[in-house]
């Protein structure tokens, strides 16, 4: 695997030992059977002017078509549904940068159930305030992803809520896992694939399921220079923590967990390229959206457009970037898109 190696403030800690899990083929194929009808099949659509810099054909898988904006319903609607009914009666409980806790929240909502949501104080207002509007109980706790899961574990040990893991489980790796399906459906000859790296979830999930259906494309996970936890988990060779920063990808802030047990090992085998940006090229690509693609994308959902823009990935064949989220602040956006220094 190329890595551009990050330069991280890395928090070393005692690793507790955790069970592996994996994730296949068919689950993924059983999660779509799963959540169809509940989720939205996005729309893969060509890029002329990507693919005009790039000199291959250039496609945008637009997770932002989703109900609540972004890729993760996906992972969240598997993950409750393949719960028990007595499982689902006690309530759900999950710890957020902002989209997973809006899956979450959506999910609780059309199927009846209660959902607490733990946040850190970096999660930006919007995504906040999105979560409140679906009827979620909100809890901020502290200033990282980290500290929210403590939370989320005095919530489980208390109140008897069932955790729903923002990207390290198997369910919530499969649902993701269903964009790697409709790639490949949609997209035979899929050559090369961008996707946002932040827990792995997502990348572990589509990895899977391409690999397995084309298992010569390439797979590159994007992430900003800023805390880029799984980077730097692979640089390192084991889960490590990093700390948490504020940035335009604030999507793909948090840790990985140092007991992590599924998309870690997902993410070392598969992931072929992991690339780091600065925060002026997460911002070209948020404004290249706004202009050329027509669409508002949040940070972490600009990543892959991003790579492209800045020359740090060079596809060799059709390419498929994963855009995976919308949910920026709008005058954030406004201000990026407007020429602003990032």
């Amino acid at each position: 695997m190329t890595v551009i190696k990050p330069q991280l403030a890395i928090v070393e800690a005692n690793r507790p030992a955790a069970p592996p899990a994996s994730v296949g083929l068919p689950d993924i194929e059983a999660a779509a059977a799963r959540i169809t009808g509940k989720v939205e099949r996005t729309p893969l659509v060509a890029s002329p002017s990507l693919s005009r810099l790039c000199g291959q054909p250039v496609h945008l898988k637009f997770e932002t078509r989703q109900p609540i904006g972004a890729f993760k319903l996906r992972g969240a609607m598997n993950a409750v549904l393949a719960l028990g009914e007595d499982q689902r009666r006690r309530g759900l409980v999950t710890a957020s940068t902002g989209n997973h806790g809006r899956a979450v929240a959506y999910a609780a909502r059309e199927l009846g159930l209660a959902a607490a949501i733990c946040m850190s104080a970096l999660v930006p207002a919007n995504k906040v305030e999105a979560i409140r509007s679906l009827g979620a109980e909100i809890r901020i706790f502290g200033r990282s992803q980290d500290d929210a899961q403590i939370e989320v574990e005095r919530l489980v040990a208390e109140r008897g809520l069932i955790p729903i893991p923002p990207f390290d489980d198997p369910d919530v790796v499969a649902g993701q896992g269903t964009i790697g399906l409709e790639l490949v459906e949609e997209l035979p000859e899929l050559a090369c694939v961008l996707i946002p790296l932040s827990g792995g979830g997502l990348a572990a999930g589509i990895a899977v399921a391409v690999k397995a259906l084309r298992p010569f494309a390439r797979i590159v996970g994007i992430s900003m220079e800023r805390g880029a936890a799984m980077a730097a988990a692979i640089v390192a060779g084991r889960p490590v923590e990093v700390v948490e920063e504020e940035t335009l990808a604030d999507s793909l802030g948090g840790g990985i967990g140092l007991a992590n047990r599924v998309t870690f090992a997902l993410c070392r085998e598969l992931i072929d390229e992991v690339v780091l940006l600065s925060e002026a090229e997460i911002a070209a690509g948020i404004r290249h959206a706004a202009r050329e693609e027509g669409e508002i994308v949040e940070g972490a959902g600009a990543v892959g457009i991003a790579a492209l823009l800045a020359g740090k990935v060079s596809p060799q064949g059709p390419t498929a970037i994963v855009v995976s989220g919308r949910n920026i602040d709008e005058a954030v956006h406004r201000r990026i898109v407007s020429g602003a220094a990032a």
